[in-house]
């Protein structure tokens, strides 16, 4: 099947480019103002199903069952006072958010909302732009995100922002490629990155030849391409730092992260950039894996499903549905372990993403210069690979439980008694030791992991560190700007 050819209204390449300013400045504003209701819609929409989870109310007062919240909420951010940190590195701290924000907003420019329809008696496809290679487009944007939450936590001159946004930056990285990989069979089986051919790709479904029976299998890559579904799934989410992979953020941790020192509109930027940033990637998984703005079935049965305004509908209650899974996520998984987290997307989402990159191409191939059908694909290449990853995981997950089966053996055999825990050596009094009259064990002791105290913000190059001598003796820096303030300032 073309996919330029599933529909008459079916937008191509050919049809961006074309259209009139203000028709431009139009999709402009519109695709601005879905962005934003969007983001207050997610917000109330999440307290709301998180309230329904936890059973309780959830926000009942502004407005009609307390729908208006988030609008509440956001001029209470507006006119809230903005403090900034005496140490901060005041352009790049104002930055931050800004940079942030912005690409969110890009990102969602080349995402197909609709058909060819009429906007005041003019053909335009429900797209602002497209691309050959329109996916990459989102990958860069989501890329540029980092440096926003990196340099807020650097400028600000404080410990626990500076942790947060390290952690974001391996986070955000790392989880980077495995969303990357796992689109890849998704360009294999449309043959384009154009987001809108990709649409067109799932618009009817395939034929299937299984030993001489021919039949219509399923069109979405979701059920074609269900590995790298899943893998997209779990990405993306590590890649937005929602929890249970909000890391950079952890209150538990490090006090709220990479944003402790923001206060009014430029919190509100971080917050505003998270959720578009929720809202752009759910748009993107029902792009390239639910069929786009396409009706799902039954309602394709329809003739007019497809066309006119309608896709809009279709369009947004995939959106929505791929919002409630971030929240049912969050309202029911604990927050990881940094290493388990960065274990899992180092170790198993990107060599698997590689392995069944590899696998997709290896059946298509074959089945192309081969000239079988899918069903012989399927039974003497699809089943042989299946055979051979399932071993290959049982085989690594049998040597990586090894010392937990041999203590597990030993305990059976009489050997350690697990209920009496073995006596431990404690190390030699110091300075990392607790007072003896402390309630919880140490960090030596096996108690949970603390930052670092002495910790130290690498120095703004704007500022010009004067340096005193401390009551000990050290030398150390006050961190005043040129020609700020006395020695007799220093000691007040």
């Amino acid at each position: 099947m073309s996919p330029l050819a599933a529909a008459a209204d079916q937008p191509t390449l050919a049809d961006f480019g074309t259209d009139v300013w203000w028709i431009v400045l139009i999709k402009i504003v519109g695709v601005f103002v879905v962005l934003v209701l969007l983001t207050l819609f997610a917000i109330v929409f999440e307290r709301k199903v998180v309230a329904r989870m936890q059973q309780r109310i959830g926000p009942n007062r502004v407005g009609p069952r307390g729908y208006l919240q988030s609008l509440a909420d956001g001029l209470k951010l507006a006119f809230k006072e903005d403090i900034m940190p005496a140490l901060a590195d005041k352009p790049v701290y104002f930055l931050a958010p800004v940079i942030a924000t912005i690409p969110a907003f890009l990102a969602f420019s080349v995402i197909p909302l609709g058909p060819v329809v009429s906007i005041f008696g003019r053909q335009t496809p429900l797209q602002l732009t497209d691309a050959p290679i329109g996916v990459l487009v989102v990958l860069a944007c989501s890329a540029m995100g980092v440096y926003g939450i990196v340099l807020a936590g650097w400028a600000s001159g404080s410990t626990y922002p500076l942790l947060g946004g390290l952690r974001s930056a391996a986070q955000m990285v790392s989880y980077e490629i495995a969303m990357g990989l796992s689109i890849v069979a998704v360009f294999l089986y449309a043959g384009s990155m154009s987001t809108s051919e990709i649409v067109a790709a799932q618009a009817d479904g395939n034929p299937v030849s299984f030993f001489g029976l021919t039949f219509t299998g399923p069109g979405w890559f979701a059920v074609l391409l269900p590995v790298s579904f899943v893998i997209y799934v779990i990405a993306v989410v590590g890649e937005t730092n929602r929890a249970p992979f909000d890391l950079p953020e952890a209150e538990s941790e490090l006090v709220g992260g990479f944003h402790t020192e923001y206060s009014s509109l430029k919190f509100a930027l971080f917050f505003l950039a998270e959720y578009i940033n929720m809202v752009t990637v759910s748009a993107l998984a029902a792009t390239l894996f639910l069929g786009g703005w396409r009706a799902p079935w039954p309602i394709s049965i329809w003739d007019g499903a497809n066309s006119g305004w309608w896709p809009l509908l279709w369009f947004f209650l995939k959106v929505v549905a791929a919002l409630f899974v971030f929240i049912w996520l969050r309202g029911t998984l604990p927050r990881l372990r940094y290493d388990q987290f960065m274990r899992f997307g180092w170790k198993v989402l990107v060599p698997t993403a590689l392995v069944w990159i590899l696998a997709v191409a290896t059946m298509r191939t074959i089945a192309r210069e081969a000239d079988l059908s899918t069903g012989q694909v399927a039974l003497f290449v699809g089943v042989p690979m299946a055979l051979l990853v399932i071993a290959v995981l049982l085989v690594a997950s049998r040597a990586s439980n090894r010392a937990t089966r041999i203590a597990a053996t030993k305990a059976a055999a009489g050997s350690i008694h697990p209920t009496e825990a073995e006596p431990e050596v404690l190390p030699p009094a110091g300075p990392r030791r607790r007072p003896a009259d402390r309630t919880a064990p140490s960090r030596a002791e096996g108690g949970f992991p603390i930052p670092p105290m002495d910790l130290a913000v690498p120095p703004s190059p704007r500022l010009r560190s004067r340096e005193t001598v401390a009551p000990d003796g050290a030398v150390v820096g006050t961190g005043r700007r040129s020609g700020a303030g006395t020695q007799e300032d220093v000691d007040d």
